[in-house]
C-alpha cells in the first residue's frame, strides 16, 4: 500500500465515521443518496443543441459505446469540441493528472502528498511545460488554446459535483478546494508523467546496486541475464559495426553498500500515484503485410499494457474536419488522453500506427562533490561552480504553505535533498534515520549530493509529433513527425492504405563517454559524461521487410551488431516470440478473427519450461501425484476456466518463493514475469545449482527436486484451501481477478467510498509475460495489476471494419451507463466497431449534440 493510499484511508476513515455517527444516516448517504441523487448530476448533455463560442456549427455524434465522433469545419472548433467532451466525461481524471504533473497534489489531498510534491517540484515538470509552450509554433499553440477554451467553456457552467461525483467526496476532505481554469501547459505536463511511467531501466539499475551488497557480479548476471539469442529482435539487420558495452565493473565495489533502498522507495511512492514504473508495464504491437492477409492489405494490432485503473487511461475519440482541407487537415480516430488534444494511437484516412515502449536507458545518477567551505558550490573538473537554485512554494490543503529550494547541477536536479535516508542532514527527532554517509560504509567526498540526468528534463516537442502522426499521409511524413518523439521512446509500428508497413524507433538515446548506465557514476569529472545522442538517421527502422510482418513487444530492438547502446535491460521477448510463432504458423491468410485470437492467446512460456520438469520428479505421495496428473497434456494456455492453469500458477508462485526469497532482499523477491521465465528456464536444467539450496536449513543442501516437491505440496495445500478439493471445480479466473479502482478515492481503504467508484472483481484469463498480458505479482496474490489497457485492430483494406475495446468504459462518471460497459467485452477478448464512415457513425449513433456559435 502506497503512502497516498495509507493517508487517504486515515483521513477518509475519520470523515466517514463522523458522517455516519453525527448525521445518523451516513450509510444512506453513501449507499443511496450519492449514487442515486448526486452522481447523475454529473452526467453530461449529449443530445440536443447548445450555444458556445465556436466559429461554425459543430456536430458530435455519440455511438452506442458513448464514443464521440466530432465533425467541425475549422481546426479551432474541432479541438474546442475535443476539450469540451473530455471535460464532459473525464474532468476529475484531468484535474488529478494535472496536479500530478505540476507537483500540486497537496492542494487537493493535504500534507499526505507533501513529499511527493517536493520530488515532483524538484524535477520541475511545470517549468519545462512552460518552456515547451514557448518553443511551439503558432499552429501548435492554437491547438492547445482551442482545446483549453473548450475545457473552460464546460467549467464555466459546471461546478463541483456537477463535474464529477468525486468532488462531492473531496468536499468532505477539502472543503476549500477550488477548480482553476485549464491552461495549455496543463496538457503539456502529461507528457512528463507518461515519460516517468515508461522511464525504462531505472528500476533495474537500482536493483543491481542493492543486490551488489550481497551477491557477486556472476550471481547478479544469473538473475538479470542478457537478452536471449533464441528470441526475436525487432530490427534484425541495420548498419554495420560490433557493439561493445563500455565496462562498468570498476564501479561495482563503490555501490556494494550504498543505501539505494531509499531511492527505490521514493520512486515507488510516486509510482503509487501515477500507476507506472513496474516491469509489468509494456505493450504488444504488430503489423502484418498484405502478402499474409486475407484482404491483401495490412492489418495493424496494438495493445498497450499499463496499470489497472478506473476509468480507463484512454479516451477514444474521432476528429473529422468537414471537409478535410489544407486549413483543416484532421481526419483521425483512435485513443487520446483526457487532458491532451489529438489522437495518440489510432489511424487517419491514410495511415495507422501503434506504440510499444522501448525502455531505453535514458536516466543516469551522478554523485556530485560539494564544496565543504561553501555548500552552494559543487566541483566540475577541479573547479568549484555555483548550484543554480529555484524556490518552490507548495500550497497544502488544511495547512500552511511549504517553501523548498531546488538545487540544480550541470547534470540535472539534486534529488538527494528529497530522498530521506540519502540526506546527510537528518531529522534529530527521527531516531531510526541515519545520515547517508553512515549507511554507505564507503569513503565518499566530505560533502556530496546526488543529481539526476534524464532526457525528459529538457524542453521537448512530443505533442508536435503526435499531431504530426494525426496529419501524416505517408511513411515519409510519419517518420518526419517521429523525429520529434523524444521521450518516452516508443516502438512505432506503421501501416498505410497503399499496402506499406514500417517500424521506427525514435527518441533521445544518450551516447556515454564511459560506462553503460547500469550504475550511478562520479559527477565531478567529465569521465562519465554524455557526449551526444544517437542520430535519428541511425536509429533502427524497417520498411516493407521481406518477412511480411513486424512484431514489437518491448523486446530487443537493435540487431546484435548495432554500434550503439540502447539499453542492457530489454523485456526478455517471450511475448514477442509467441506473436512471431503465431504469425508464422497461421493456418491460412491472416484475418481480423485470427488477430483477435492472437490478442487473447494465453500461452504461458514459463510453464512450457517448468511443467515437464515437475512431471518428471517423483512426489512420493499418492494424493500429490493424483493432483499433478491434471497437468498431463495441458497446452499451457492460462485460460479463465482452466484447472491446470490454476494449479500451475499457484505452484509457480510457491516455486519462486522457495527458490529465491532466502537470498534476495524483500523488495526484489521474484514477481514472476519475463525475467523469471528466463532465469528459471535455464535453472531447471541445473538440478544441483546453489540457488536451490535453502539457506534457512544450514544442516542440509537442497536440490532442485526437493524444492519442486516442497513447492508443489504447498501449492496443493493452498489451492485446495482456496478453491476446494475437487480439481474439476478449479478455475484460474477464480484466482486471477481484475478489480478496476479509481486512482484516488478508490484506493482509500474505506469500503463505503471505494464501492462508489470501483468495479470488480472480474474473473480474467492470461497472466504475466503472456500475449494476453494481465500481469500479476507472485508476492501480492493473483490479482491483475497491469493489463492490456486497450486492444485495437485496424483493417487498412476498409477502415470501417476496424475493431477495438478498452478496459472500463468511455465515461468517467460513476453509475453512468458507459462507466463500466466495456469490462465484459474486454475480459472476454471481444470488440466493438471503430466506426469511420460518417454514414456508419450516423446509423449507429445513440446521441447527437449540436454546438452552434
Amino acid at each position: 500500500m502506497s503512502r497516498f493510499q495509507r493517508s487517504l484511508r486515515l483521513l477518509l476513515g475519520i470523515i466517514v465515521l463522523l458522517v455516519v455517527v453525527v448525521a445518523g444516516s451516513g450509510l444512506y448517504y453513501f449507499r443511496v443518496y450519492l449514487p442515486q441523487s448526486v452522481a447523475p448530476r454529473s452526467f453530461p448533455q449529449v443530445e440536443g443543441e447548445i450555444q458556445l463560442p465556436v466559429k461554425q456549427t459543430v456536430e458530435i455524434y455519440r455511438d452506442k459505446m458513448g464514443i464521440p465522433h466530432i465533425y467541425a469545419s475549422t481546426m479551432y472548433d474541432l479541438f474546442f469540441a475535443q476539450g469540451y467532451v473530455h471535460a464532459q466525461d473525464r474532468f476529475w481524471q484531468m484535474d488529478f493528472w494535472r496536479h500530478i504533473g505540476t507537483g500540486r497534489l497537496s492542494e487537493m489531498f493535504g500534507k499526505s502528498q507533501l513529499e511527493t510534491d517536493k520530488f515532483l517540484r524538484t524535477l520541475g515538470w511545470s517549468q519545462l511545460a512552460e518552456q515547451e509552450y514557448a518553443m511551439l509554433d503558432e499552429d501548435s499553440r492554437a491547438i492547445l488554446q482551442a482545446y483549453a477554451d473548450g475545457v473552460n467553456a464546460y467549467l464555466a457552467t459546471h461546478h463541483g459535483e456537477a463535474l464529477s461525483l468525486e468532488y462531492a467526496v473531496l468536499k468532505l476532505l477539502n472543503a476549500g478546494y477550488q477548480i482553476e481554469p485549464w491552461r495549455p501547459v496543463h496538457s503539456l505536463v502529461w507528457a512528463k508523467v507518461m515519460a516517468w511511467d515508461l522511464r525504462g531501466n531505472m528500476g533495474s539499475e537500482i536493483q543491481r546496486a542493492i543486490l551488489a551488497r550481497t551477491l557477486t557480479p556472476a550471481q547478479i548476471d544469473e538473475l538479470m541475464p542478457p537478452y536471449p539469442k533464441d528470441h526475436p529482435v525487432i530490427v534484425p539487420k541495420i548498419g554495420e559495426g560490433v557493439f561493445q558495452a563500455p565496462p562498468a565493473q570498476t564501479l561495482f565495489s563503490l555501490f556494494q553498500q550504498m543505501p539505494f533502498e531509499s531511492l527505490a522507495a521514493r520512486f515507488e511512492a510516486l509510482d503509487g500515484v501515477t500507476g507506472g514504473g513496474a516491469r509489468g508495464l509494456g505493450s504488444n504491437s504488430w503489423v502484418v503485410a498484405g502478402s499474409r492477409t486475407a484482404t491483401g492489405k495490412p492489418i495493424l494490432a496494438n495493445d498497450p499494457h499499463l496499470g489497472i485503473q478506473m476509468p480507463s487511461i484512454w479516451y477514444q475519440i474521432a476528429l473529422h474536419c468537414r471537409p478535410k482541407s489544407e486549413t483543416c487537415p484532421m481526419e483521425v480516430g483512435g485513443f487520446s488522453f483526457a487532458g491532451v488534444p489529438g489522437v495518440v494511437i489510432g489511424h487517419n484516412d491514410r495511415i495507422a500506427w501503434g506504440f510499444t515502449n522501448v525502455g531505453p536507458d535514458v536516466i543516469d545518477l551522478y554523485i556530485e562533490k560539494v564544496n565543504p567551505e561553501n555548500p552552494n558550490q559543487y566541483e566540475v573538473n577541479g573547479q568549484w561552480v555555483d548550484f543554480e537554485t529555484r524556490k518552490e512554494v507548495i500550497q497544502v490543503a488544511g495547512g500552511d504553505p511549504v517553501e523548498i529550494t531546488v538545487r540544480l547541477t550541470r547534470h540535472g536536479p539534486v534529488i538527494s535533498d528529497t530522498y530521506g535516508p540519502l540526506k546527510d542532514q537528518v531529522d534529530p527527532k527521527d531516531k531510526e534515520a541515519k545520515p547517508f554517509r553512515e549507511q554507505a560504509g564507503i569513503e565518499l567526498p566530505p560533502q556530496y549530493v546526488i543529481a539526476m540526468r534524464w532526457t525528459a528534463l529538457q524542453p521537448l516537442r512530443v505533442f508536435d509529433a503526435i499531431w504530426g502522426f494525426n496529419r501524416a499521409q505517408n511513411w515519409e511524413e510519419f517518420r518526419q513527425a517521429a523525429r520529434l518523439f523524444a521521450v518516452p521512446a516508443q516502438n512505432l509500428v506503421y501501416a498505410d492504405v497503399d499496402g506499406n508497413i514500417g517500424y521506427q524507433m525514435p527518441g533521445l538515446i544518450p551516447i556515454r563517454k564511459n560506462g553503460d548506465g547500469r550504475y550511478p557514476v562520479p559527477g565531478w569529472t567529465d569521465e562519465y559524461e554524455w557526449v551526444g545522442y544517437i542520430p535519428f538517421e541511425e536509429l533502427p527502422y524497417l520498411f516493407n521487410p521481406a518477412s511480411g510482418y513486424i512484431v514489437t513487444a518491448n523486446n530487443q530492438v537493435n540487431p546484435w551488431d548495432y554500434p550503439y547502446l540502447i539499453t542492457a535491460d530489454w523485456d526478455y521477448g517471450f511475448r514477442a516470440k509467441r506473436i512471431v510463432d503465431l504469425i508464422e504458423q497461421a493456418p491460412s491468410k491472416v484475418d481480423l478473427a485470427y488477430i483477435q485470437k492472437m490478442h487473447g492467446d494465453n500461452y504461458d512460456a514459463g510453464a512450457a519450461a517448468v511443467v515437464p520438469v515437475l512431471l518428471s520428479i517423483p512426489l512420493n505421495d499418492a494424493h500429490l501425484e493424483e493432483v499433478r496428473s491434471i497437468l498431463n497434456g495441458w497446452d499451457y494456455q492460462a485460460d479463465m476456466n482452466s484447472a491446470p492453469a490454476a494449479l500451475y500458477e499457484v505452484f509457480w508462485s510457491r516455486l519462486l518463493a522457495k527458490t529465491f526469497r532466502d537470498e534476495l532482499p524483500k523488495r526484489y523477491w521474484p514477481e514472476g514475469g519475463d525475467q523469471w521465465f528466463e532465469v528459471m528456464r535455464h535453472l531447471v536444467d541445473q538440478p544441483q545449482s546453489p540457488w536451490w539450496d535453502d539457506r534457512s536449513t544450514p544442516e542440509k543442501i537442497e536440490t532442485r527436486d526437493e524444492i519442486f516437491r516442497s513447492a508443489f505440496q504447498e501449492a496443493v495445500t493452498e489451492i485446495e484451501k482456496r478453491l476446494g478439493k475437487d480439481p474439476k471445480r478449479w478455475r484460474w479466473g477464480d484466482l486471477h481477478t481484475a478489480t478496476f479502482r479509481n486512482a484516488t478515492l478508490g484506493k482509500s481503504g474505506i469500503s463505503l467510498i471505494e464501492n462508489l467508484f470501483n468495479r470488480g472483481p472480474f474473473p480474467t484469463a492470461g497472466g504475466s509475460s503472456i500475449v494476453n498480458a494481465t500481469a500479476w505479482d507472485t508476492n501480492e496474490g493473483y490479482e491483475v495489476l497491469w493489463l492490456p489497457s486497450m486492444r485495437m485492430i485496424v483493417d487498412l483494406s476498409d477502415l470501417n471494419q476496424s475493431l477495438t475495446v478498452h478496459t472500463t468504459g468511455q465515461s468517467g462518471h460513476a453509475y453512468h451507463p458507459h462507466y463500466a460497459d466495456m469490462i465484459e467485452l474486454w475480459r472476454n477478448i471481444q470488440y466493438y466497431p471503430m466506426w469511420w464512415n460518417e454514414e456508419s457513425v450516423r446509423q449507429n449513433a445513440e446521441a447527437r449534440l449540436v454546438i452552434r456559435p
